[in-house]
């Protein structure tokens, strides 16, 4: 039976500078630094592991266009330990490595294969005569609007087709339209897999033929929660085989805790400290936003919370940035609803407007929507989804809500 087994990873970012964290502990700022690049190691462990064919980096192997040379020789030390099982790898670059950027060049092992600025198709043919067509392009320059989808044209005399695309389907607004395409672009192409990257999160569109984002390789702030790695797959004439495997280091995650039956500052204390003693049991270092829900405390107690002091020290507490460390990045507050907000807002006018702003998402987003369209603007602005939109409002009421109580 004919078959191929490998490693889909995309948007490994290596060497990310994990803007806006270097308030953390230096222990726990140098591992979240180096997780991209341990991420990197755990991918090559996992194709040697299972004894793949070849592995398939579907864009943003690097961070930055200036890709520094310490990130180099690491990506190329990783693909010699591949060259020495015999495992190919192919790969493209995204927007963030465009081809474009400058950087010192430094040649990589020949298991290697780069796609050029071009949609090219390759060869690669296993050891038991299964032969694979591999079709993909590198990014030329950051901003790549054209639809490439409508030049990967399928080769005769292949086993198996596999489409590489860094790019987004159209009707995701998380990431920069980049290469767009549509389910049914891909569909007519009858290849068996499509090895998609450049949105972060996990997601695979459809199971036959799988058209998959594996989603990046670790999560670089808040917005990137839960497990991230890579799929080993296996095509076969049975269908695809897909197994995720998690290559993380850091995991970024959100916890909320029921305070209702705490009485006092102490007694949230101690709730949050078992959790962090839970959390250390997976074994797994985590970066958390920790919400306290339901908060009914006297207001000198209360009052140490909203300023901060629980908060440090919850990191005091991990300061030493431990392996299977968590750290409590932040700490949010939804105290007990002492006030009904249907009666402020049927008695005040000025109320129901400020909960009715709070909550209007259509208005919020039609709002912003001009400053996406504006040329100069977009380019700086990713847009918000509706969860993200969703969650600013409900963060926007309840802060209505603690600052009416406070008053």
């Amino acid at each position: 039976m004919k078959k191929v087994t490998f490693i889909h990873a995309a948007d490994l970012h290596l060497d990310s500078g994990m803007a806006g964290l270097r308030h953390l502990p230096q222990p726990i700022f140098s591992k979240l630094r180096e997780s991209t690049f341990e991420s990197l190691s755990s991918i090559v462990d996992a194709a040697i592991a299972h004894s793949v064919d070849f592995v398939v980096l579907a864009g943003d192997l690097f961070d930055a266009e200036d890709r520094s040379i310490r990130a180099q020789i690491i990506f190329i030390k990783e693909m010699e330990r591949l060259a020495e099982k015999g495992i190919s790898v192919f790969a493209v670059h995204g927007n963030h490595d465009h081809m474009e950027g400058s950087w010192v060049h430094l040649p990589l092992p020949k298991n290697v294969h780069l796609f050029s600025n071009q949609v090219e198709t390759v060869e690669f043919i296993t050891e038991s005569q299964t032969s694979v067509h591999l079709y993909g392009f590198s990014y030329h320059s950051r901003h790549v609007y054209e639809r490439m989808i409508q030049h990967y044209k399928k080769r005769d005399g292949a086993d198996f087709d596999i489409g590489i695309l860094h790019g987004q389907l159209e009707g995701e607004s998380e990431h920069g339209a980049y290469a767009p395409f549509t389910i049914s672009e891909l569909a007519v192409k009858n290849f068996d897999y499509w090895a998609l990257g450049h949105i972060h999160k996990r997601n695979v569109i459809q199971n036959e033929p799988p058209i998959v984002y594996p989603g990046n390789t670790q999560g670089r702030h808040v917005k990137e929660t839960g497990d991230k790695g890579c799929y080993l797959v296996q095509l076969s004439e049975k269908g695809a085989e897909m197994t995720f495997i998690n290559t993380a280091p850091v995991v970024w995650s959100e916890r909320e805790l029921n305070c209702e039956e705490a009485d006092s500052f102490q007694e949230i204390y101690s709730k949050c400290l078992d959790l962090i003693d839970e959390e250390k049991m997976t074994g797994q270092a985590k970066i958390l936003i920790l919400t306290l829900q339901n908060t009914d405390l006297p207001p000198k107690d209360a009052a140490a919370i909203r300023e901060g002091e629980l908060l440090d020290l919850l990191k005091e507490h991990e300061a030493e940035g431990e392996d299977g460390f968590i750290w409590i990045a932040d700490l949010l507050v939804n105290e007990r609803k002492k006030w009904n907000k249907e009666k402020l807002m049927s008695e005040s006018a000025f109320f129901a407007e400020m909960f009715h702003a709070a909550v209007d998402l259509e208005g919020i987003g039609g709002s912003l929507e001009l400053l996406y369209k504006h040329p100069e603007a977009r380019r700086f602005l990713q847009k918000q989804s509706e969860d993200e939109l969703d969650s600013i409002s409900k963060e926007a009421e309840n802060l209505l809500m603690q600052l009416l109580y406070q008053s």
